[in-house]
């Protein structure tokens, strides 16, 4: 598809990204990456992010112009030490007495929605587009609500509620988000998100249901066979084996349905949002095609132990970028020239914040 703009084009249609990365490129920058953070013991694995981050946001290209990240490894790793001194801190007081561990443990659900939101407003500002930086305004109050009492409901109602904690988190980050001084909005519907999780719900529930068959049927058999046979061991052992696989195939199978479920709700939060609340976004993800590219970058990595995970990583980069897309209402010059105009006294402390890289 030919990505070249026009301002006539994008005033009336949808202008996909594009990824103009490749796998032999990144090979050379991952392999750097990998062994120089072993030779140093993983303290080189600060820069080594910047590398790939640069190099994913430089390929990422979006109205003929790519992203930029601007962290440095010096940032990233400060702030790693900070989080790494309170783990070691926490640990010696535990250490001492076991009190001290439920001190410990408050004082990290505390400071976990504030890690958030310095992480989320980090690599928000650390990113520009158009010599324009992100921002994030969120509050820690919100990423509690949001993010740990949204994903601890979601979890106690075994995922019904999924839909629910999907809109908090989504309509926090992005209602929060800012393209200079302009605001991003997102409101996805919460019966649109419910109809998003029908498909991965029902796999569950027929992954389990086939699952627990095979195993009735298998101690059914048994029975049949030998009316004894769950006194020996070897049955009990058989017994035992097969519940095991029933948990197995159902993780197996709520990993897929999380991933289809995941791909739903990207397409419905991204074509819901607009920047400035006017410029939509659009995405178009395949939930199947989504999946199957997850599923099989991960079998591919793991077979060639792990020499496949730069052709992996640009596989799923290039996938989304080539189905996200962006309408800009009006001409396309004057309109970045107004984001850049408000949005060029906006970054100047940025590069002094410590890279506290709380990620998602």
């Amino acid at each position: 598809m030919d990505n070249r703009v026009s301002a006539g084009s994008a005033a009336n249609a949808f202008e996909r990204a594009r990824f103009t990365g490749t796998a032999s490129e990144y090979f050379g920058i991952w392999i750097v990456n990998v062994l120089l953070t072993i030779v140093t013991l993983g303290i080189y694995s600060a820069w080594a992010k910047v590398r790939r981050n640069r190099y994913f946001y430089g390929n990422t290209v979006l109205l003929g112009r790519a992203f930029e990240y601007h962290a440095t490894g010096k940032q990233i790793l400060i702030g790693r030490l900070i989080v790494f001194a309170f783990v070691v801190v926490a640990n010696i007081l535990a250490a001492i007495h076991p009190l001290f561990s439920l001190v410990t443990t408050i004082l990290v659900l505390i400071a976990l929605p504030w890690l958030i939101v310095r992480g989320i407003r980090f690599n928000a500002r650390v990113t520009s587009y158009r010599n324009v930086r992100f921002d994030f305004t969120g509050t820690a109050g919100g990423a509690f609500v949001s993010v740990m009492l949204g994903g601890l409901v979601a979890f106690l109602s075994l995922g019904l509620l999924a839909p629910l904690a999907s809109r908090w988190l989504n309509r926090y980050v992005f209602n929060n988000l800012r393209y200079g001084n302009r605001p991003f909005d997102t409101d996805p519907k919460i019966g649109t998100l419910y109809r998003a999780l029908l498909i991965p719900a029902l796999m569950v529930v027929l992954g389990l249901v086939v699952l627990a068959g095979l195993v009735a049927i298998a101690v059914v058999g048994m029975q049949a066979n030998d009316p004894g046979a769950f006194e020996h061991d070897a049955a009990v052992l058989i017994i035992v084996s097969g519940m095991y696989l029933v948990v197995f195939g159902l993780i197996i199978v709520y990993g897929l349905a999380g991933l289809i479920y995941r791909a739903a709700v990207h397409n419905i939060v991204w074509s819901s949002t607009r920047i400035d609340g006017q410029h939509l976004l659009r995405s178009d993800l395949s939930r199947a095609r989504y999946a199957w590219i997850a599923i099989s970058n991960v079998v591919v990595t793991m077979l060639t132990l792990g020499l496949m995970r730069p052709w992996a990583a640009v596989r799923l980069a290039r996938y989304v970028a080539e189905h996200t897309a962006i309408r800009i209402e009006g001409e396309i010059g004057e309109v970045f020239t107004q984001f850049q105009t408000t949005g060029a006294a906006v970054g100047a402390e940025y590069m002094s914040m410590e890279g506290i890289d709380f990620g998602f």
